[in-house]
C-alpha cells in the first residue's frame, strides 16, 4: 500500500491595523472648530458679567399673592434682574381683595393693587411688618377713537392735544356728566355714535365694564370714584348726605344710589386689560377700566413691533382723578428681602418705568418726569395733566367695605373665612 503525500500546513496570516502614518497633520471634526469660539466668548460674557458661577447660587424662591401689578413681575426683564440676587418669585394671582379676605399661610409676601386692600392685610397682621410702595398707577378707562369721540360730541369729554396736530391718544372725562348719561339709561347711538362712526351703529346703553368689585381693585377704585361724585365730591361716610333718601345710613344709601350705575353693564370675574387690548376688544365692551400702565405698556410694545402707535385704542382720564398705590407687604424674613431690594435697586425701579409706571422715588427727579422722558424717546404722545387737579378721597375702611359687599352682593363666606383665619392666629 502505498504512502500518500502529507499536504503543508497552511499559514493565517494575521489582520493588521492601518495607523495613521507618524508625523501625519491631526485633523479635527469641524463643528468643533466652529463651536470652540463660540464657547470661548459665552465662558469670557459670563465672567465679565459675574454670572459665571450662577448655575451653583442659591435661588431663593418667594412664595407671592399678587393681584393685577404681577405683570411686573412676570416681566422676562425683571425676572432677569431679580435673579441677579438670587431671588425668583412665584406668584400666585388673585384678586387683591381676596388677597386680602385669604389666608397668607405659605406665602412670603402679598401685593395687592391698591390701599383698601393693603390696609385690610395690614389689620389682619398681628405684629409689625415690612412693606414697600414702588409705584403710582392712575385708573383711567380704555375705549376706542369713536367712542371716545362721541362722548366729545356730547359734550362730556375734551380731546389732550397731541405734538404736530395727529390724532390724539389722551381724552379727560367728566364724570359727574358721564353718569348723568349712564343713570339715563342713553344708548351709544342717543348721543351721536352712528354719526361719528360714519355708518355703523350701537344701540346698546352707555356703560363702563369693570370687574368685580368683590375681588378686585380696579373695580373698587372705580366704585369709589362714583361714590366720591355721586357724593357731592365727598367719601362717603364723612357727612350725611341731605338728600331725602340718605335718611338713616348714609352710606348705604350711596351705595344703593350708585348700584344701578355699576350692576348695569355687569361684572367680569377678571381684570379688564386682556380683553379691551384682545382683537375683539371693541365688540366686548366699548369702555372698560383698566391703569394707565397697561395703556402705556401696550403702546411701547406696538411701537416697537409696528413702528407706529396704536390709534384706535384711547383713554379716557375721568376728573376728578383716582390714583391707585399698590403695596408690596412682607409676611416674613424673605418677604423682607423683596421689599428693599423693590426700594432700594434702580434698575427694577427702571423697568417699572419701561412698563409704564410712575415709579416713587424719594430725592430724585419726579415720577412723572421720568416716565415721559421715557415715552418721548420711544416715540410716544405724553398725556396731559387734567388743570382739575381734584383727587377722589375713598371712603374710610369700614364705609368701603359695606359700599362693596352692598353693590356686588359680595358672599358672605368671605368675611367667615377672614374670621376664622384671625381665629386661628390668635390661637
Amino acid at each position: 500500500m502505498a504512502d500518500h503525500d502529507t499536504a503543508p500546513p497552511t499559514t493565517v496570516t494575521e489582520p493588521r491595523l492601518a495607523t495613521r502614518a507618524r508625523g501625519g497633520r491631526r485633523r479635527h471634526p469641524w463643528h468643533v472648530l466652529v463651536a470652540a469660539p463660540l464657547a470661548v466668548a459665552g465662558l469670557v460674557a459670563l465672567t465679565v458679567t459675574g454670572n459665571a458661577l450662577r448655575p451653583f447660587d442659591r435661588i431663593d424662591v418667594i412664595d407671592a399673592k399678587m393681584a393685577s401689578k404681577s405683570d411686573y413681575f412676570k416681566d422676562p426683564e425683571v425676572q432677569r434682574l431679580l435673579l441677579k440676587h438670587g431671588i425668583r418669585v412665584d406668584i400666585h394671582r388673585l384678586g387683591s381683595r381676596g388677597i386680602a379676605e385669604q389666608s397668607f399661610e405659605g406665602m412670603d409676601v402679598v401685593f395687592p393693587s391698591g390701599q383698601p386692600a393693603a390696609k385690610l392685610v395690614m389689620a389682619r397682621e398681628q405684629r409689625s411688618v415690612r412693606s414697600a410702595r414702588p409705584f403710582v398707577t392712575p385708573l383711567v378707562l380704555g375705549t376706542f377713537r369713536d367712542y371716545a369721540q362721541t362722548l366729545v360730541r356730547a359734550g362730556v369729554a375734551t380731546p389732550q392735544k397731541a405734538p404736530g396736530g395727529g390724532p390724539t391718544l389722551y381724552y379727560d372725562l367728566r364724570m359727574d356728566a358721564f353718569l348723568e348719561r349712564i343713570e339715563a339709561r342713553r344708548t351709544w347711538n342717543d348721543i351721536g355714535y352712528d354719526q361719528v362712526a360714519r355708518g355703523r351703529s350701537n344701540s346698546g346703553r352707555v356703560l363702563v365694564r369693570t370687574s368685580s368689585v368683590c375681588e378686585s381693585n380696579s373695580a373698587g377704585a372705580y366704585l369709589s370714584l362714583v361714590a366720591f361724585v355721586r357724593n357731592g365730591n365727598q367719601a362717603p361716610g364723612t357727612q350725611p348726605r341731605t338728600r331725602p333718601e340718605a335718611a338713616g345710613d348714609p352710606v348705604l344709601a350711596v351705595a344703593d344710589d350708585i348700584k344701578p350705575l355699576i350692576n348695569l353693564q355687569g361684572m367680569a370675574a377678571d381684570e379688564q386689560a386682556d380683553s379691551y387690548f384682545s382683537d375683539e376688544g371693541e365688540n366686548i365692551a366699548p369702555v372698560s377700566v383698566i391703569y394707565e400702565h397697561q395703556y402705556l405698556a401696550h403702546q411701547v410694545a406696538h411701537q416697537r413691533r409696528h413702528h407706529e402707535q396704536d390709534t384706535s385704542r384711547v383713554l379716557l382720564y375721568p376728573t376728578p382723578q383716582a390714583l391707585t398705590e399698590p403695596e408690596l407687604i412682607a409676611i416674613d424674613d424673605r418677604g423682607n428681602e423683596l421689599t428693599d431690594l423693590m426700594e432700594s435697586d434702580p434698575e427694577l425701579r427702571r423697568r417699572a418705568i419701561e412698563l409704564g409706571f410712575r415709579v416713587r422715588f424719594s430725592g430724585e427727579d419726579g415720577t412723572s418726569a421720568q416716565l415721559n422722558d421715557y415715552l418721548r424717546s420711544r416715540g410716544i404722545q405724553v398725556p396731559t395733566p387734567n388743570p382739575d387737579r381734584t383727587k377722589v378721597d375713598a371712603p374710610d375702611l369700614d364705609s368701603l367695605e359695606r359700599i362693596i359687599n352692598r353693590v356686588g352682593n359680595c358672599p358672605l363666606v368671605q368675611k367667615e373665612t377672614q374670621e376664622e383665619t384671625q381665629k386661628e392666629t390668635q390661637e
